[in-house]
This record gives C-alpha cells, structure tokens and sequence, in this order.
C-alpha cells in the first residue's frame, strides 16, 4: 500500500514538473503571476514584496493576490445583462439601437464596442482553453460523433471495429500551442483597445485560463507587444496596492513600439492616476487625443474618397432588399462608431478636475498663521535697548511674510480655476456626443390624441378644427392629408448648459412635484373631451436621452466644476436642475445595470454641508427619482389599479409550471398576493418603475473631496460677499466726498 501511495505521489509530482516546465517565468515582470494558480487567489509573494521597493514599505503578506484590472476605476458602470446575452442577440440589439429614431437609447459607439469586445473574448477564451488541454478539434470532433453515433466509442470497441474516435496523432505541438496562444492574445489586445473597461468587466466573467495566456506567450516571445500590453491587466498583484506594485515599463515599451495608437497612452495615464502623477496622465491623454482625431480624419478621408468613386454605403445597400429593410439594415464594421475620443475626455476632465480640488487647500486661508507667531516669540529676546528697531523689523518681516502667503494663495486660486475650466470644457465635448429630446409638446400630443380617438369613435364634427390644429400644419402629408406624429426636437446635452438653453422644454421641477407623488385625478379611459387629452399629453413623461454608463458621473463632475469656478447660485441652480432632469430619465435598460456615481455622492455630499447653499426645492434624491415608464403615468381610480394588479396576479399565476389544479392555482395566488402586499407595505407607489436606476446605490462614505470644495464653495460666498460691502462702502465714500465737493462749492458762491 506505501508502495502504492508513493508511485503516485512522484505521478504527481511529475505532472507538476511538466506544469511548471510549460508556465516557466523568463521575464521579470511576470514573476509575480508564475507562482499563482489561475483559478485561486493566494498570499503576496516574495517576488511581488520585491517589485515594491520602491513604493514605501512592503505589502502585507496576508495581501490577497489578484489580477492587476480588478484595480480598474469605473468597473462598476460596466455591469449589466450584456455580459449573458448570446452574441447574436447582443449584435442584433446593437444594429438596432443604431437604426432606431433618434435619440439613440444606447450611445451606438459604446454598444458596438461590448459586441466587439464580447465576440473578441469568446474568441480569445476558445484558444486558450483548447491551448491548454492541447487536444486537435478534430479529435473532439471524432470523439462527439463517434459517442453520439449508433456505434458508440465502447461498443465500436468491444466489437474490435477501431472506431472509438481520435487519431494517432490527438495532441497538439507545442508549436501550435504557442501559435493559439499568440493569437488568443492579439485578440484580448484588441478588445483592451477598444474599451479597457469593459473588456476588463467582460474577461472577469471568462475562464481563468485567459489569466496565464499572455504570460505563456511572453515566456518565448519577449518582445510580443500585444502579450506585454494584455499582461499587464492580467498580471497578478497584491490587492489594493497597484501604486506600488506596478512599473510603467511595459506601457512604455508598447508605446514605443506602437506610437500611432492611441489606447496605450490612455492605459499609461489611468496608470498614473493611480500613482498619483495627474500631471503626466494629463499629458498623455492629450497625446492620445491628438492621434486619436488624426486617425478620425483618415477615416473620414477614406470615406469621402469611397464615395467618389461611387461606392455606396454597405448599409444602405443591404437596407434595399427583399423589401424587409429592418432586418437587413446592418452597420459594416469599418462603418462604426469608436468610444475612444469619450474615454479620453472623460479621463481627461476628471483629472483636471482632481487637480483643481487638490489645489483647494493653497488657496485657502490657514486656521493658525505659525509663521506670525515665530517672528513675535523672537523678539522676546531682544533687549530693552533694541525693542523699537526690533517691532519695526518684525513689521517688516511679517507684511513680507504675508505678502509672499497671499501671492501663493493668489497663484494657487488661478491653478484651482484654470483647471476646473478645463475639465467643465471636456466635460462639455463629452456630453456633446449625446442627444436628448423633450418629447411632443403638450399642444401637438393633445391634438394627435383628439384625432387619434375621433377616428377610432367615427367623430366627424371635429374635423375643421384639426385641419387648423399645429399638428396638421407640422405634419400635414401633401399626398394623402392624414395626419402623422411629428418628429419631437432633439438637442445635444451641452447645448442644455449653455447660456440660451432650448426654449421648449417642459417645466422641472414642477411645484407640486407630481411627477414623483400618486396622481389624484383620475382621467377617462376615453379621453373624447379636450381637457381630459391635454390632461393625458401634460402628465405622460416622453423625455429621453442617450445613455452611456459614465454619463451619471459626468453630470454631476459638471456641477462639481461650477462650484470650483464659484459660479453664481442662480447660474448653478439652473444647471443643478438640468441635470436632475437628465438624470432621472438615464436609463441603460436593456444592456446595463445602474452604474454607481462617486461624484454624486460627492455632489449630494456637498448640499448637504452647505445647508442646501444653492437653493433646491427638495431633496436630491426626490428630484432624480426615475421618472414612470412611458404610457403608464396616467391617474387611475384606486379600484382601478386593484383591478390590474389582479389581472396581474393572475397572469402570473398561470404562468407557473406547476400549477395543475384548483388547490395549486389557489395556493400560488395566496402567496403571490402576499407577497405584493409586502411590497406595498414597503412602501412601493403601485406604478411601473425603472429596474435599473431602482437597483443603484450611491458610495456609501463620500470622499474628502466634498468637504474640500464645500470650504472653497464657502470662502468664495464669503469674499463676494466681502466685496459686496466694499463695493457699498466705496459707493457711500463716493458719495460722501461728492456731497461734501458739492458744498464747498456752494460755500464759495455764497
């Protein structure tokens, strides 16, 4: 039996020696990874302590070791049913969010970026799964066909046929190992390009192996930059540490060798954001932005030069046949939108604004003047004989002193302006790739109704007046005078915070906020009268915006930047406003979850230290409350409401697979009943909501960075506020010196 055990204990140790022969580390950055499993996470090494010399004292040893883009900022906004939706599904949703009115439900150039990146890691997860087994497709073939057929593989080998599946020759070289491995890794480079925060979302719900692929590829291929460039997303270090346990080696190898793409200089930034060098991520998100609008008009000289010669769009060519134009619109691939340019501004602004914050406290006046106090305490041993020179030179000191503190604190206060500027003018660009609409107004939804219903009742006494009404001079058809829906108006989301804000947008907040409160009127099923359709068009919340998953985050850094500038409170109440309009219509269903925002926790953080400064008329969270899905805001009689929720209940019940009987059917609606009660005991309003902004959550502990702009917010009320009453009392001395000029002159006539 000992015999036994040890002939198996030295098979293992074999299969481990082979392990280990194969996943060999040979460059030093991945030294770290070559002593972690891919499917588990352990303690810090003593290779990982070693990279962290220079970064202070050395990482714990009970540090959990994980791979390096689990670090990544803004993961979260990424979460979402795409990660599970089968590709095709995925694609086809894509192209039809491209072609559908505008504005667009989902920002188009995010969305093909998740189809490209979730075909591209599939993809990559095939190689390298089948790279690791080393098993041929055609032996997995073999094997299924030959298991599934009438003679299966033990029958055909019982009956000596030899057809049990599988060749001689079953197991992959190493050779064609590496190839997979190699072009595995060109793929996830090519999805970390694309969007390495999505693609970082996408490869965590993927198989570990694609954890080792690029460091297996690194072992014979030390110069493969885009095994370097995939590496260092995956290189395991210890958790929380990525400032220390990190060398920007890698990146700069890979910009060197590829200086015409711009997605490792945007890696290299966020890097440096982590190490805290917002300078030198500032510098390289330009870069990135120069090359990346460099390479957008090359594209858009191709185009041109494709139309010349007469080549038409692959879309609209595939639009035109077999009369079905919706399932064959499809955009070609060198046809779609990139995110790039968003990232980067994004990146861009939220740096410019951390520098500005981090500026904060230079421009702001100390609690204690230490130097003051030195400069007194030193005259104390002077003699009596010198006391009147020495407060003379202490004057002197001290005006120097302070004159120097103010100039710095004056220095300090441009910096904290000049780059708040500069992240609210990105922010701006960044919001201006996005649309939003106000919907129909509230005439021409009322109209469209009372012609819509006439129609339906055979009301004929109506239709003089229609043929006077602004929805037939809007949309009148030439051909055949039927009325049709306009086309609401749609607007970029910067030009809402500009100076002359579109016209025709509803009233938000309304005064009595029934928006968010139980409608109490109830309204006809058949609306045939005027007032009861314009009460139906006012009420139904037709506002929409493209969504993209750091829009949240953008608004509220937007609001962020004008409490830097020290905007007026009127000014920044209108913005707050907008943005609590944009905000609860922002809704990523049916691709994302609701992203968590740290600069509105940040922003509701600040009201709340400033007591409400800016003059809100609720509360944050009741002015982004989700606004009710379309068609389902109209006021309904309490007994109507219990009426649906039966149906509801009902519906539900059916549906349940086993429910086979009476006693089945009456067991499952007592507990669906109770249930529902429960909810609205909770406090559920009845109406239909939005999933996914009802399932975010806020930083549950806001940064230091809301404390520091409320200090700026109330320095800068207190030195307006100081100037005001310089103002008037310059004024009054004005006045003053002109009176008293005025009576001179009248002394000297008399």
């Amino acid at each position: 039996m000992s015999h036994t055990m040890t002939r198996k204990k030295k098979g293992q140790k074999g299969q481990k020696g082979q392990d280990a022969r194969d996943s060999s580390t040979t460059t030093p950055s991945s030294s770290t990874a070559s002593i972690v499993a891919p499917t588990r996470e352990k303690t810090s090494s003593p290779s990982s302590v070693a990279s962290s010399k220079d970064g202070g004292k050395d990482p714990s040893s009970s540090a959990l070791i994980i791979c390096r883009n689990k670090h990544w900022r803004y993961i979260s906004s990424f979460h979402g049913p795409w990660l599970q939706l089968p590709p095709e599904v995925l694609e086809s949703l894509a192209h039809s969010n491209y072609f559908a009115p505008r504005p667009h439900p989902i920002d188009p150039a995010v969305f093909y970026d998740l189809v490209k990146i979730r075909r591209l890691v599939e993809e990559a997860t095939t190689l390298a799964v089948r790279a690791t087994s080393g098993v041929t497709s055609s032996y997995l073939n073999n094997s299924l066909n030959a298991n599934n057929g009438l003679l299966g593989g033990t029958g055909a080998a019982a009956l000596g046929l030899g057809l049990g599946g599988g060749g001689g020759n079953s197991r992959l070289s190493k050779e064609r190992r590496h190839r997979m491995r190699e072009l595995a890794t060109q793929k996830l480079s090519r999805a970390y390009h694309l969007d390495e925060i999505a693609a970082s979302v996408a490869t965590m719900q993927s198989a570990s192996t694609l954890e080792e692929v690029a460091k297996l590829v690194l072992q014979r291929s030390s110069n493969d930059s885009d095994a370097k460039y995939v590496h260092f997303f995956h290189e395991k270090i210890p958790s929380r540490m990525l400032a220390k346990c990190t060398s920007l080696q890698p990146l700069d190898d890979v910009i060197v060798d590829r200086p015409s793409e711009a997605a490792p200089l945007r890696t290299r930034a966020v890097t440096r954001i982590f190490k805290e060098d917002f300078t030198g991520a500032a510098r390289d998100l330009t870069e990135a932005l120069s090359v990346c609008r460099l390479r957008q008009v090359q594209h858009r000289k191709q185009d041109t030069e494709s139309i010349g010669l007469g080549r038409a769009s692959p879309s609209l060519a595939r639009g035109s046949r077999n009369g079905d134009w919706r399932s064959d619109m499809k955009l070609a691939e060198e046809d779609q939108p990139s995110s790039l340019e968003e990232q980067l501004l994004f990146h861009r602004a939220g740096i410019c604004l951390t520098i500005a914050i981090q500026h904060v406290d230079d421009a702001l006046p100390p609690t204690v003047q230490v130097t003051t106090e030195s400069i007194v305490d030193g005259t104390e041993t002077l003699g009596i004989e010198g006391t009147a020179l020495a407060r003379t030179a202490t004057t002197a000191i001290q005006a120097a002193a302070e004159q120097a503190v103010e100039i710095k604190r004056e220095n300090a206060r441009k910096i904290v302006k000049a780059n708040a500027k500069r992240a609210l003018r990105d922010y701006i660009k960044f919001l201006s790739h996005f649309e939003y609409t106000p919907g129909l107004p509230s005439e021409v939804s009322e109209d469209f109704l009372r012609a819509v219903n006439s129609a339906a009742n055979g009301i004929t006494k109506e239709t003089d007046a229609l043929n006077n009404s602004k929805l037939i001079e809007m949309t009148r058809n030439p051909n055949s005078g039927f009325p049709n829906l306009p086309t609401p108006d749609i607007y970029t989301v910067s030009s809402l915070f500009s100076s002359t804000p579109p016209s025709n947008l509803p009233t938000y907040p309304s005064t009595d906020l029934t928006i968010i409160k139980k409608p109490s009127n109830p309204v006809p099923e058949n609306p045939t009268t005027s007032a009861a359709a314009a009460l139906l068009a006012a009420q139904d919340s037709h506002e929409s915006i493209t969504y993209h998953p750091l829009l949240t985050d953008a608004l509220h850094s937007f609001l962020l930047c004008h409490c830097l500038l020290q905007t007026s409170s009127k000014e920044l109440l209108r913005h707050a406003y907008m943005v609590a309009r944009l905000a609860r219509v922002c809704d990523g269903y049916p691709i994302f979850l609701a992203a968590r925002s740290p600069a509105r926790a940040d922003w509701m953080e600040v009201i709340r230290r400033s007591g409400n400064w800016v003059g809100l008329n609720s509360s944050w969270e009741v002015l982004c409350a989700p606004a009710p899905l379309r068609g389902h805001n109209c006021p309904v009689s309490p007994e109507e409401q219990e009426k649906r929720r039966r149906e509801d209940t009902v519906a539900e019940v059916l549906e349940n697979n086993n429910v086979h009987d009476e006693e089945s059917f009456a067991a499952a609606l007592s507990v669906i009943e109770r249930r529902e009660k429960e909810e609205l005991r909770a406090g559920d309003s009845g109406l239909p909501r939005r999933w996914a902004q009802d399932d975010g959550k806020e930083y549950p502990i806001s940064t230091d960075r809301a404390a520091v702009i409320t200090r700026w917010m109330k320095d800068g009320a207190r030195r307006e506020q100081e100037g005001v009453i310089k103002r008037k009392e310059e004024a009054r001395l004005k006045e003053l010196t002109k009176q008293e000029a005025e009576g001179a002159a009248e002394g000297l006539l008399h």
